[in-house]
């Protein structure tokens, strides 16, 4: 079932990032976007997660058009409905592990799942305050973060570019595992070909222009 479309969607600085994107990602499904630096993949990812307005097109989520809709719905959307995982951590850096993951657990009304704390490995570090925490820790906290908030849509910027391999791809399956059992989503940003082929469907940005190269 589709759960969320773009449609002609382009975006100009000084200069025209991309131009009539279109994408379409469906329950239980993952898709990468791929493309060098500076090709605009993170603000297509925050134009699909809410985050800014296109110049032009239009994003559906749910049957609705989100940039019609008014910011406080807009906010009610991205908070209990969208997970959005950032290259920057966004952790608070006075509370420890335990404590930043419990917080979108109280806000989402949701409880902490900790096989999914084990899968991530950081059942042992949740006493633990951010500062004394790994970068790779930390991002695997904030994954968690994200997850604990049972969000239908999540959207991953870099989401293991502080893992080694090894991590990185176990992370991966976790939120593989999480679309699969929630009937959730995921949007992956990535330069890494090898994870993205991990994704049912994978995109490119390239010359402006948005195209499917695999799925």
């Amino acid at each position: 079932m589709e759960i969320l479309r773009a449609s002609n969607l382009g975006f100009a600085y000084d200069y025209t990032l991309f131009e009539n994107v279109n994408f379409t990602l469906n329950s239980s499904e993952s898709a990468a976007i791929l493309g060098v630096s500076g090709c605009g993949k993170s603000t297509l990812l925050h134009i699909l997660s809410t985050l800014l307005k296109p110049k032009t097109g239009e994003v559906v989520y749910d049957a609705k058009s989100l940039y019609s809709l008014s910011q406080n719905e807009l906010i009610k959307i991205r908070r209990l409905e969208f997970g959005i995982i950032f290259q920057a951590h966004y952790l608070f850096k006075g509370f420890n592990a335990h404590e930043n993951i419990e917080l979108a657990s109280i806000l989402a009304k949701e409880p902490i799942d900790k096989s999914q704390l084990e899968a991530l490995k950081i059942s042992d570090v949740l006493n633990q305050k951010v500062g004394e925490l790994s970068g790779g820790q930390q991002q695997r906290v904030s994954i968690a973060r994200v997850l604990t908030k049972k969000p239908r849509v999540i959207f991953a910027d870099e989401p293991t570019g502080n893992l080694d391999k090894q991590t990185a791809l176990e992370v991966m399956q976790t939120l593989f595992n999480y679309i699969k059992a929630n009937d959730a989503a995921l949007v992956l940003v990535t330069h890494d070909n090898e994870l993205a082929l991990k994704c049912d469907n994978v995109y490119k940005l390239e010359n402006k222009e948005l195209s499917k190269i695999s799925s």
